[in-house]
């Protein structure tokens, strides 16, 4: 099966020429933002160099995985039993068992909280720490991802940002690509993630547009350096406009790309043994996550997992779940997630990797309170569903420098608002580029030069740190 990597750019060649040329969405290497970044490293803490985060687009039941509530009416509380876990008095549901035995690993946070029901906004809240703003996805804020990429992180020539998307076949519409903030948006085309769409799970996983494969012999290489050569010279016909420079560096890149046997080791997943792959699932899910471990461990800063596009259309997509939600919850979603993050911390553990990167598990939202509950704004829920729900949800990290077995902030007895300690999605991103080693107010420039700052208003979480 051929690999789908799709750059996010417009060429003004045919993506197919594009394409058979190996091009892909690489970034730069930005010297003095490097430096600055160095210049506000948090001193007497060592900081995380790479962040994985494992987003479980469609908005996960939080009373039905992390913030089980027993006690609550059947009609709040659900079906699923809670089981106890590692960390005193912190239980899950039931069908999350893996993770309660790792829970003393685990910071969870209860209390998570915004206004936005909407999925494909939703999203630019936890993946960049503020609101969406109205418009296309190139006004977003930048991605987590992007951000490193600019201030220069990462070990040339992998790319900085990996996002990883699986096709599944006959699987639901992708709306994940519509979301807002999985991107660079202001910072511009260049620092735009390398998207990777195959399922890895399949036996002929391949980035072949990444990787020179029998026959890419000097001559082919040649051709497709002759057309690059001429792509440059459709750029300057552009009268160098931004996103046809970036086209070029784009170019650049994937041509060191081609040239790096570093980076076809890095994303053969077939390197590792098949009883490690199976610890993780042989599923899309679980071998994107394992991917995403190899892809940190070679230099990469940032991977982002998105949950595939499985479920059934128009019923229970995602983590979506209007209907179906204890059903899917038992057999299509927690059962995945319970092995893939487990396999991950265990990993990361055994590798002596745990310390230095930041494992972030979320949704862009939670679910209604009670079962059946419709919203204003939602999309509705059948009998044995949950509607979209963002007064309150939960968010999971581990490792980089992040407390382990606690217990951040707690959802009311019904699971429908924080009780205590709530936290927005400005505070988890100021807490993030503080582990990572990024002044959260840091001041950069867009790609029309103009300054903003990374997270405005976020707080630091220091009871969350090391």
């Amino acid at each position: 099966m051929r690999s789908l990597v799709r750059p996010y750019f417009n060429p003004v060649v045919p993506r197919r020429e594009v394409l058979r040329a190996g091009v892909a969405s690489l970034f730069g290497l930005s010297w003095p933002h490097l430096l600055h970044a160095q210049k506000t490293h948090i001193q007497g803490r060592r900081q995380a160099k790479a962040c994985i985060i494992l987003f479980m687009w469609g908005g996960p039941a939080h009373q039905d995985t992390w913030d089980p509530k027993p006690d609550a009416p059947e009609a709040y509380r659900g079906e699923f039993r809670s089981i106890p876990t590692t960390v005193p008095g912190l239980h899950v549901c039931e069908h999350l068992p893996l993770l309660a035995r790792r829970a003393h690993k685990l910071c969870v946070i209860r209390s998570m909280t915004h206004m936005d029901v909407n999925h494909t906004t939703a999203t630019h809240h936890l993946l960049t720490g503020s609101a969406a703003p109205p418009g296309p996805l190139s006004d977003d804020r930048p991605n987590y991802g992007a951000v490193l990429a600019r201030l220069g992180r990462g070990r040339h020539p992998l790319p900085p940002f990996v996002s990883m998307m699986p096709v599944v076949p006959n699987g639901a519409p992708r709306f994940v690509e519509e979301s807002h903030g999985q991107g660079a948006g202001i910072l511009g085309p260049l620092y735009q993630p390398l998207r990777i769409d195959a399922d890895a799970s399949l036996p002929d996983f391949r980035v072949a547009d990444l990787t020179p494969g029998v026959g890419l012999n000097g001559e082919l290489l040649q051709q497709r350096q002759q057309l690059w050569h001429s792509l440059d010279q459709q750029r300057r016909l552009l009268d160098r406009q931004a996103e046809a420079q970036a086209m070029a560096n784009h170019y650049r890149r994937a041509f060191a790309l081609l040239a790096q046997p570093a980076v076809a080791r890095a994303f053969d997943i077939n390197q590792e043994p098949i009883r490690v792959r199976e610890r993780y699932g042989m599923n899309p899910h679980g071998q994107s996550v394992l991917l995403a471990r190899r892809l940190v461990e070679a230099g990469v800063p940032l991977v982002t997992v998105f949950w595939p596009n499985d479920g059934i259309t128009n019923v229970s997509v995602y983590w979506d779940t209007h209907s179906r939600n204890f059903l899917d919850l038992k057999t299509r979603l927690c059962p995945v997630t319970d092995r893939a993050f487990s396999a991950l911390l265990d990993d990361l553990e055994a590798r002596g990797m745990l310390d230095e990167t930041l494992v972030i598990w979320t949704g862009e939202m939670g679910r209604t309170p009670r079962v059946g509950q419709a919203v204003p704004g939602g999309a509705g829920a059948g009998a044995d569903g949950r509607d979209h729900w963002a007064k309150v949800f939960t968010t999971v990290l581990a490792g980089g420098g992040v407390r382990p077995g606690i217990v951040y902030g707690a959802s009311d007895r019904l699971a429908a608002e924080p009780a205590v300690n709530p936290v927005t999605p400005a505070d988890l991103a100021a807490t993030v580029y503080h582990l990572l080693g990024v002044d959260p107010h840091l001041e950069i420039q867009d790609r029309l030069g103009r300054p903003f700052t990374l997270v405005p208003n976020g707080r630091i979480l220091h009871h969350l740190l090391l």
